[in-house]
């Protein structure tokens, strides 16, 4: 479609200059009439171009310290009047309001000033009235104006109008309306968190500007987009782009190993952690986490919490996996990794989870907050005769960490700071227990001393029993079952330690 419109006046009113520059001086080259205010008017004139103020054109100042500027109708009738309809040119003629065809916007940086901490009086400011209506009213009238909302946006409008010399297309001004309502619901949606941040108003208002397109979704002919600032999380140093499902396991490796203060490797398969240990260094703990299943390590999501050195990036590299995860790494350690090209090499910087998750499901969406709950000794009861020793300890509560993580029904088994096996997403209890028993030994670990985490209550003393003849010496689990002391009568009977928790861990 050609250029429909020719860009005869413009109003620029922007908080960030930066960029406005080539804008203003194309306008001005193309013979356009611009109208600004404050700041942005002293930065046109600075360039050596005419502006008219727009207080001569409302015969008012800015006033109640800039709060009121452009907000009269001989800017916003300029801006609504229908070039087509007879009527409204005769009332633009009749009160002497010029046609605007150009809207350029930046709003007052709200959420900037919120993120900086400031005042709430500083926050109050900084909520855009005037500029906010500009953008809806140009946008509404996007036949005849063309707006631009956000300095974002500014190098695309400079590139739209030299292609279309000076002008817009209607496929043109509708885009840019789109891209206004766009800025101005994130805008809006920020201040309504400000005000709710109480969360007294029930709402489900989750706003995103970053998106990020995935090499595919769950299965390669699925399409996906991750909305979320990865970037500043994440930097990625090497490989292909992540799919949506590494980003579900990165989640996960991520969840799992910031539950760790010890130098710990983790290796995470379809979000469940088939391998991880804590050692006194990663390529210990890297060693003690492959063996815990080297086969499903295949092509998984690694994570580690300390920079990883060129010796254990060495070791790594001998298996094939998907992504690597670490605070930083060892110029030695870049160059071995950067040997496989699609090999994805992240840098966590910033991997805070939200507070709040929230999952699709029957066309609406549920909300909970985070499990943060992380068990210590001291949040531990001893609910048997034996007790656990300080090894089996550190252990349980290492173990409990890991089951916290992983897919409901779930059974970990751990010694020694060593994920031995697990059984997870089983529809009982028991069910996944055999599997973490089953699997321990086919990978040739014996479970003599081994302690057991549950992520619930065990309904019937069945488990412990299993658990016990496999040779677990101690358990973990929350309790609160109308059985427990069934479980624990065969504990006390059988020299097995059990401590409860009284905190669930169901993973879904």
């Amino acid at each position: 479609m050609c250029c429909d419109k020719k860009i005869k006046s413009a109003l620029l009113s922007v908080f960030c200059k930066d960029g406005l520059d080539e804008i203003v001086q194309y306008l001005d080259s193309k013979g356009v009439k611009i109208y600004s205010t404050g700041g942005t008017l002293s930065f046109i004139e600075g360039l050596g171009v005419k502006a008219q103020a727009v207080e001569s054109l409302t015969g008012y100042p800015s006033i109640l310290g800039g709060r009121v500027k452009t907000l009269h109708p001989k800017v916003f009738g300029g801006i609504l009047a229908r070039r087509g309809a007879p009527e409204d040119g005769a009332q633009l003629a009749q009160y002497e309001i010029p046609e605007i065809d150009l809207v350029v916007v930046d709003l007052y940086p709200f959420k900037e000033t919120l993120a900086a901490g400031g005042s709430e009086a500083d926050i109050i400011e900084k909520i855009d009235i005037g500029g906010i209506s500009l953008i809806r009213a140009a946008a509404k009238n996007f036949d005849d104006v063309a707006v631009v909302a956000s300095r974002r946006q500014y190098p695309e409008l400079l590139t739209m109008l030299e292609k279309n010399d000076g002008g817009t297309t209607l496929a043109n001004r509708k885009y840019l309306a789109a891209q206004a309502f766009n800025v101005s619901s994130h805008y809006d949606h920020a201040i309504f968190g400000y005000f709710n941040r109480e969360g007294g108003i029930p709402s489900f208002d989750f706003s995103v500007e970053g998106s990020m397109a995935l090499r595919y979704g769950e299965n390669p002919h699925q399409q996906a987009t991750f909305f979320g600032d990865f970037d500043g999380m994440f930097a990625q140093l090497h490989g292909k782009e992540l799919s949506y499902n590494n980003l579900l396991d990165i989640e996960a490796a991520v969840s799992l190993i910031g539950e760790f203060g010890e130098p710990t490797f983790a290796v995470i398969k379809h979000t469940t952690a088939c391998g991880a240990a804590s050692r006194p260094t990663l390529l210990h703990a890297w060693a003690a986490a492959l063996a815990g299943d080297p086969v499903s390590a295949f092509g998984g999501v690694l994570a580690c919490n300390r920079p990883l050195d060129a010796a254990t990036a060495a070791e790594i590299s001998k298996l094939f996996f998907e992504v690597i995860i670490a605070p930083d790494y060892e110029a030695e350690a870049l160059e071995v990794l950067k040997q496989k090209k699609n090999r994805i090499i992240l840098v966590a910087k910033n991997p805070a989870l939200p507070a709040m998750q929230c999952r699709t499901l029957l066309g609406g969406v549920v909300v909970q907050e985070r499990d943060d709950a992380t068990e210590t000794e001291q949040s531990m009861t001893c609910v048997t005769r034996a007790k656990p020793t300080a090894e089996q300890v550190s252990d349980l509560i290492f173990a409990n960490k890991l089951v916290k993580h992983s897919k409901s029904n779930a059974i970990v088994l751990a010694r020694g700071g060593q994920l031995l096996a697990s059984g997870v997403g089983q529809t009982s209890r028991v069910d996944a227990l055999r599997q973490a028993v089953d699997k321990a030994a086919t990978f040739g670990f014996s479970l003599r001393g081994a302690v057991m985490a549950s992520d619930a209550f065990f309904p019937f003393p069945d488990c412990v029993e299993l658990a016990h003849k496999a040779g677990v010496a101690a358990i973990v689990q929350p309790g609160g079952s109308v059985n427990d002391q069934k479980s624990i009568d065969y504990c006390n009977d059988n020299g097995v330690a059990m401590v409860a928790t009284g905190v669930r861990h169901f993973k879904h």
